[in-house]
This record gives C-alpha cells, sequence and structure tokens, in this order.
C-alpha cells in the first residue's frame, strides 16, 4: 500500500535519512522503532508531505507522492496523528474530532463517521463538550486518532501514541489501535515503547543514525538482547 524507495531527507542541509526504504503492507500494522534520533519521526513527515526528500521516491496505492503537497495528502487516505496530538485546546472535543472530515471524501459521512469513534472510544462522547486543553492526556491521544479516523483514510499513521500516557492508558490506547488494525485498517506506527509495539504488531523496521538496520516479523525482532545493541549503537 505504502512504499519509501531509496529516500534521503532533511532540514536546512542537514542530511537525517539515508536511503531509507521501507513498506506498510495493506491490513497490516507495521511499526518503527529505535532510539531517539534515528529518524523515525522524520520518516513519517516524509510520508505526510510536510519533509520533501532530496532523494528517492513515496509510493502510496500505486501512485507516486513524493511531491503531493501534506494537505493533498489526507484526501488520498492517508491521515496523521503527531506527536504531541497537536490539538486545538479552545475547541471542543467534537469541535477538534470533525476538523478530521475536511477531505472532500469525508465531509458527507462525517455524522456517521463521528458515531463510529464515540463507539470506539467511549469516553469521548461523553467529554464532547469539554474543551480539548482540559482532557486528560490519554483523552488528547484519543481524540488525536479519532481525529484522523474522520478523514476514512486508508492508512493511519501515528506518531508516538504512548508518549506521556501512564502504562494503563498505554495499554488501552494499543488495545484500540489493534482493534483498527483488526477491522481492517493500515496502520504506520512509530512508537518509543519498542516491546509494546512489537507485541501488536505485524512486521516492524527497526533505524538507527536515519538507517533502516534490521526489519523483520516481531518474533524475529523482539529480542531484548538485541534490541538493547540497536538502541545504544552496541556492536
Amino acid at each position: 500500500m505504502l512504499r519509501l524507495d531509496g529516500v534521503q531527507a532533511g532540514y536546512d542541509g542537514t542530511q537525517v535519512l539515508w536511503d531509507v526504504t521501507l513498506a506498510a503492507e495493506k491490513g497490516a500494522m507495521t511499526v518503527l522503532i529505535g532510539p531517539n534520533g534515528a529518524g523515525k519521526s522524520t520518516t513519517l513527515k516524509v510520508i505526510n508531505g510536510l519533509v520533501r526528500p532530496t532523494r528517492g521516491h513515496v509510493v502510496f496505492q500505486g501512485e507516486d507522492i513524493t511531491r503531493t503537497p501534506a494537505h493533498e495528502r489526507p484526501g488520498k487516505g492517508i491521515a496523521a496523528c503527531p506527536e504531541g496530538r497537536r490539538l486545538f485546546p479552545l475547541l471542543t472535543t467534537e469541535g477538534n474530532l470533525r476538523l478530521g472530515a475536511y477531505p472532500k471524501g469525508a465531509r458527507s459521512s462525517a455524522d456517521e463517521t463521528l458515531t463510529y469513534v464515540y463507539e470506539l472510544f467511549p469516553r469521548l462522547r461523553e467529554r464532547a463538550r469539554v474543551k480539548a486543553g482540559r482532557l486528560s492526556g490519554g483523552e488528547q491521544q484519543m481524540v488525536g486518532i479519532g481525529r484522523a479516523l474522520m478523514s476514512k483514510p486508508s492508512i493511519l499513521v501515528l506518531d508516538e501514541p504512548s508518549l506521556g500516557l501512564a502504562p494503563k492508558l498505554v495499554s488501552e490506547i494499543f488495545v484500540k489501535i489493534r482493534e483498527l488494525r483488526e477491522a481492517g485498517l493500515t496502520v504506520l506506527m512509530v512508537e518509543q515503547n519498542a516491546y509494546a509495539a512489537l507485541r501488536i504488531a505485524d512486521f516492524g523496521y527497526v533505524m538507527q543514525n536515519g538507517h533502516v538496520v534490521k526489519s523483520g516479523p516481531p518474533n524475529q525482532l523482539l529480542d531484548l538482547e538485541e534490541l538493547r545493541k540497536a538502541y545504544f549503537a552496541i556492536p
């Protein structure tokens, strides 16, 4: 469904990604793990159109979208929940959710999709009229994911969904993400909690210093000693 071929990218002349090649298969959950500064979030920004590669290609459902502007990508089926949620704190929960339905193909079914989001996250229905700035961290993460789902995506791109959450809430969020994948949604996720992410994933990539250094199904990547070496650059 989604493929990066030999992508190089960076910021202000500083290269961050080096020949990154990876794929997110349709209906699967793919995770990117690695230490801070490995290039994981930059990879997602390339996918979302926020960073343009200096070399390589981004292909989505057979179409080269490398130069497609960021604001057009949700309409093609790519929805993102960024790190830190990026909600509008003075808007209500429902107001934030409805903003996610701005792609033309999602507007006519916004009410139906909103019902689905409330069924997935019942707590949000209870907090629908509460301003987002007053929600807990876990509730804000639910809104971030829900807002992305409002665009009726083909692929959901998540950046650090467990960041700053208590362990109990992390488990709850991961259960919901897995439910989405089991319902047929393709998921690509960057996650700091490598062990928890791999336990619910179908395929994983380990990044280090802007390179993909290892990939495979979770049972090949869950070796804690190997993960320790990858995270701390131990030979």
